[in-house]
C-alpha cells in the first residue's frame, strides 16, 4: 500500500509588516493643494544650486513660524571661503541661535553632522559640503537623524548643500534652487508695491523683490515639480485675513517667503507649483 504526502500548500501571507504603513511626518514648505513642497523629518536631505543657502534659510524659517527655536547648526570645512552673513542671516532667524562649525579635516565634517542628527537636540543642521558624499556616509546619517528622533526631543532634518548639480546618492530628496530675477525690460510683479515700502529689501540691480525658482529634482516619495518662491517683507501690523495664504511675514520683524504667481492679484501660498511653466 503506497502513502502520497499530501500536497504542499503555499505559505500564508504575513499578517503583520514590519515596515509602517503610516506616511512619514513631514515639514510643510507650502504650495497649493496637490502640489505641495516638503520636508520629511529625520531624514537627510539634499540642496544643490546657486542659491541652496537660501533654501536652508527658507526652512529655517519655516521650523521658526512654528516655533522652533531650537541651535540651527551650519557645518562647513574651514577653508571655505563662502560663510553666512550674519546681518543677511538675521533677517531670517535670530544669529543667537546659529551654532558655526568650521573642521579642520574634511571628514570631520559629516561627522560633526551626524553626531547632531543623532542627539536629536535641533531641528536643522546643515553642512555645507564642498564635494558629495559617499553612499555609506548617506545612509549613516539617515540612520542617525532616526536615532534622533526616538532618542531625543525633537525630530531633526539633516540638509546637505553641495555645489554644482549635486547628486548625492541614497538622499531623501534632491532640491534646486536658483535666483529667478527679472530679465532686462522684464516685467516687475505688480505686487511691488509692498514692498517699497520697505526699500532695503528690494533687489537693487532689477528694483523688484528677490525671488527663486525652486525645483524637486528627486525624492523618495514626491513626483519632480517647479515652484517660484518670492521674499516678503516684515510685517507692521498682524494679518487677520488672508484665505488664500498658507504663511504670512512673521509678526516679530523677520523677513518671510511669500508667492504670487504670475498674474494674481490675491495673497498666494508660500509656494505656488509652477510645472505649467517649466
Amino acid at each position: 500500500m503506497s502513502h502520497h504526502s499530501p500536497p504542499k500548500r503555499p505559505p500564508a501571507p504575513a499578517v503583520l509588516a514590519r515596515q509602517s504603513h503610516r506616511p512619514p511626518a513631514r515639514l510643510d514648505l507650502g504650495g497649493p493643494p496637490g502640489a505641495e513642497a516638503a520636508l520629511a523629518l529625520s531624514r537627510l536631505h539634499e540642496c544643490c544650486g546657486p542659491a541652496r543657502r537660501s533654501f536652508a534659510m527658507l526652512v529655517a524659517t519655516r521650523l521658526a513660524d512654528l516655533g522652533d527655536q531650537s541651535p540651527i547648526w551650519w557645518i562647513s570645512p574651514a577653508w571655505q571661503a563662502d560663510q553666512l552673513h550674519a546681518d543677511g542671516v538675521a533677517q531670517f532667524v535670530s544669529p543667537g541661535r546659529l551654532m558655526l562649525l568650521r573642521p579642520k579635516r574634511a571628514e570631520d565634517v559629516l561627522w560633526c553632522l551626524e553626531e547632531i542628527l543623532r542627539s536629536g537636540t535641533a531641528g536643522l543642521a546643515v553642512a555645507d559640503i564642498p564635494g558629495l558624499p559617499g553612499l555609506t556616509a548617506v545612509r549613516r546619517l539617515h540612520l542617525a537623524a532616526e536615532t534622533g528622533a526616538g532618542l531625543g526631543k525633537l525630530a531633526p532634518i539633516g540638509l546637505i548643500l553641495t555645489p554644482g548639480p549635486g547628486g548625492a546618492q541614497g538622499v531623501e530628496s534632491r532640491w534646486h534652487m536658483a535666483s529667478d530675477h527679472p530679465s532686462e525690460g522684464g516685467e516687475v510683479p505688480e505686487f511691488q508695491s509692498e514692498f517699497q515700502r520697505d526699500k532695503g529689501h528690494l533687489d537693487r540691480a532689477h528694483g523688484a523683490p528677490n525671488r527663486w525658482r525652486l525645483e524637486r529634482r528627486r525624492a523618495r516619495m514626491d513626483p519632480p515639480r517647479n515652484w517660484r518662491v518670492y521674499l516678503r517683507p516684515p510685517q507692521t501690523q498682524p494679518q487677520t485675513s488672508a484665505p488664500n495664504d498658507t504663511f504670512h511675514s512673521p509678526p516679530d520683524g523677520r523677513m518671510g517667503f511669500g508667492l504670487r504667481p504670475d498674474g494674481a492679484r490675491d495673497p498666494a501660498p508660500l509656494i505656488a507649483d509652477t510645472a505649467h511653466i517649466a
